[in-house]
């Protein structure tokens, strides 16, 4: 008995906890499908690396006052220069290098083949987490993992637009700086806050990219209003507040498991693309985001015999010890 009313008492904190950081991944999911909408309609007005630098350069100003405003909150604002580095790199990898090149590869592919090169990033994470974190290689997480990559290949299917090589080559290192920065920053949340993690990021990547501020001034000369509205939009929205909460949902969460859910991206994207840019989605559309979604439901599902022995060991012998794994 006793066992059994320590494991009710801890599990409801669990519960809410893993609810709150799904909640966090379904925004986090929305706005990064946005981005992709949004960078498709700037493109033609800003450069990719001016058009990253504006993003990034919004979005660290809008982290620097709710970081300032939230100061009473976190215990130390600045972590410890190995920390720093750590935060570095996942900046330059993720945050300002697969900005840009995801910006330039928008330019010369179209939308469908972009999602299916740059969505195999969370396979890549989830068997990089299986290998550097020790997450471990769950079996519905592979298999949503792949039946998720199969809708978007589905929707990329579907797409009837030209195909460059070098639009192709830059959309796999899109990926390939995704999952390597994601890796980085799993890493990183263990030694500090989510929000000053992103915050620090986004300042570093604005550094990175300020060498393009010249190109950036002369190219805002002529912008249309619309470009560089759309441009703070994703510096405000998909930066600021989507890396934010994907930093609270990573930070509790396997890196594996909540790359998982931006599978679900290209299906946001084709409805939000219907919606915002008129483009009617097409039956591999339809189909592949409908796919998607089954694939991330997949990857979410908890294996419940592991659990239930160690609930049943817990309340024969009444330690409660089992409670840990619940």
């Amino acid at each position: 008995m006793t066992g059994q009313l320590q494991i009710s008492q801890a599990a409801p904190p669990k519960t809410a906890d893993r609810g709150r950081a799904a909640v966090a991944a379904a925004v986090t999911v929305v706005l990064w499908a946005s981005a992709f909408v949004a960078i498709r309609a700037i493109g033609p007005s800003l450069s990719p690396a001016p058009m990253a630098l504006v993003r990034l350069a919004v979005a660290a100003a809008a982290l620097s006052v709710l970081v300032l405003a939230s100061r009473r909150r976190i215990p130390r604002l600045l972590p410890p220069r190995r920390t720093v580095a750590l935060v570095a790199v996942y900046a330059v990898l993720w945050l300002a290098g697969y900005t840009v090149v995801l910006n330039a590869a928008e330019r010369q592919v179209d939308a469908g083949t972009a999602a299916l090169l740059v969505n195999t990033a969370p396979l890549l994470i989830a068997f990089g987490a299986g290998l550097f974190l020790r997450e471990g290689y769950p079996r519905p997480l592979i298999v949503g993992s792949l039946v998720a990559l199969g809708g978007v290949a589905v929707i990329a299917a579907g797409s009837t637009g030209h195909r460059d090589w070098m639009g192709i080559v830059l959309c796999v290192l899109a990926a390939l700086l995704y999952a390597a920065g994601v890796l980085v920053q799993k890493v990183t949340l263990r030694r500090v806050d989510g929000l000053v993690a992103i915050w620090l990021g986004c300042l570093i990547a604005t550094a990175v990219l300020l060498p393009w501020l010249p190109q950036l001034l002369a190219e805002l000369r002529t912008a249309p209003i619309g470009a560089v509205l759309g441009t703070v939009y994703l510096g405000l929205f998909p930066t600021a507040i989507g890396f934010t909460t994907w930093a609270y949902a990573l930070r509790r969460m396997d890196a594996g498991r909540l790359s998982a859910t931006t599978y679900a991206a290209p299906a946001v994207s084709v409805v939000l693309s219907w919606l915002l840019l008129a483009e009617t989605p097409t039956v591999y559309g339809l189909v592949g985001g409908v796919i998607c979604l089954v694939g991330v439901a997949i990857s979410r599902r908890r294996p419940e015999a592991v659990v239930a022995p160690a609930v049943a060991r817990s309340t024969r012998d009444g330690s409660g010890r089992g409670s840990v794994g619940v």
